[in-house]
């Protein structure tokens, strides 16, 4: 096992403290730089006014703004819908359970996968996503 700076090592057990070590030792130096940028943070929040920490977590939502716990949707994952994480269940088909006036106890007997925080999530999702929502219910209806 070649490591950086040239030095080489034969023996898989050797390589493998050294590996494990080299980890460990980038991994404490991330959490140190880390620590370090959340202490210079925090002291700068400190020195703030209402005004500019209100700006500041304006920016901060807005970077987060498409973040969804829970949520997610991939290209080769039920044709790109907006799924619950770890399932295969469209937020759409809960949404137009909903509105059929299926009871949220009655979705998680039906989906033993999902828990009370999954349609939370997906309320959520569906009242900041309407119009996304509501179109894939019609192309699913007329499909």
């Amino acid at each position: 096992m070649k490591f950086p700076g040239g030095f080489v090592v034969r023996h898989g057990k050797q390589a493998k403290r050294i590996f494990f070590w080299l980890v460990k030792e980038r991994f404490a130096h991330y959490a140190f730089v880390m620590n370090a940028l959340l202490e210079s943070a925090e002291k700068i929040l400190a020195q703030m006014s209402r005004a500019e920490k209100a700006q500041m977590l304006q920016w901060t939502a807005q970077d987060l703004g498409e973040a969804w716990p829970g949520i997610e949707s991939h290209p080769g994952v039920c044709g790109g819908e907006t799924c619950i994480a770890r399932t295969r269940i469209p937020v759409w088909v809960l949404e137009r359970a909903r509105q059929l006036g299926v009871s949220e106890a009655d979705l998680l007997r039906s989906y033993s996968a999902l828990a009370a925080v999954d349609l939370a999530n997906a309320w959520g999702y569906v009242r900041a996503h309407r119009a996304e929502i509501e179109q894939a219910i019609q192309d699913n209806e007329e499909a």
